[in-house]
């Protein structure tokens, strides 16, 4: 219970679901659901504070990375590694951390959250091009098969979300049963509304 308290008071901090506990977030249970969008602790319903400059960047970089699941060095690399592609900076952090492996399984449907589908693919429960990967941070490309092994297919927290839930499948993405397709490459679009990925940009560019 103290683990889900944790993870629902992250929500509550960044003011949207971030999507931590699977099917607890789909849920009445949610508790954005049932008390909406206001910040943990006795100051949470105020509503005069402004947040600084800095402050902003920091709540949206903060957002960017308990949505994936990152330490702060995995997120910080991710940023150097893209500032350093060609291209948009934002749309390269955004193609690195939707091509984790851990993001796709859950992005695909597989596992009914980024921290489950991490489980699997560290338990060997996952194949790209029919090779097993057991490092979540693997980055797949355009043309990759994934596929989700039928051992896994079985278990019944897994069993039971692919039978319940259709989490609608991004464009870039394909999905048959167990095995998934990368069809093209994800960008900006493909964060939800409410996250802005260029704040990430602008907190580390300080």
């Amino acid at each position: 219970m103290a683990l889900n308290n944790k993870k629902c008071r992250l929500c509550r901090r960044e003011k949207t679901k971030l999507f931590l506990k699977g099917e607890r977030c789909f849920s009445s249970k949610c508790p954005i659901e049932r008390k909406g969008a206001v910040p943990p602790g006795m100051h949470g319903l105020k509503s005069n504070f402004r947040p600084s400059g800095y402050g902003i960047e920091l709540r949206g970089k903060q957002k960017i990375k308990r949505y994936y699941g990152l330490t702060e060095r995995q997120l910080k690399n991710y940023f150097l590694k893209g500032s350093k592609m060609a291209g948009d900076s934002e749309n390269n952090l955004v193609y690195l951390l939707e091509s984790r492996l851990d993001n796709v399984v859950y992005r695909l449907g597989l596992a009914p959250s980024r921290r489950s589908a991490r489980q699997l693919i560290v338990h060997g429960h996952l194949q790209v091009n029919d090779q097993k990967v057991t490092i979540p941070a693997y980055l797949v490309k355009e043309k990759d098969r994934i596929e989700l092994s039928a051992k896994a297919g079985g278990l019944k927290q897994v069993k039971e979300w692919l039978a319940k839930k259709d989490l609608g499948v991004p464009a870039w993405l394909a999905r048959k049963g167990l095995i998934g397709l990368i069809k093209g490459a994800p960008g900006v679009e493909d964060l939800p509304s409410d996250f802005d990925s260029g704040l990430v940009i602008e907190y580390y560019s300080r």
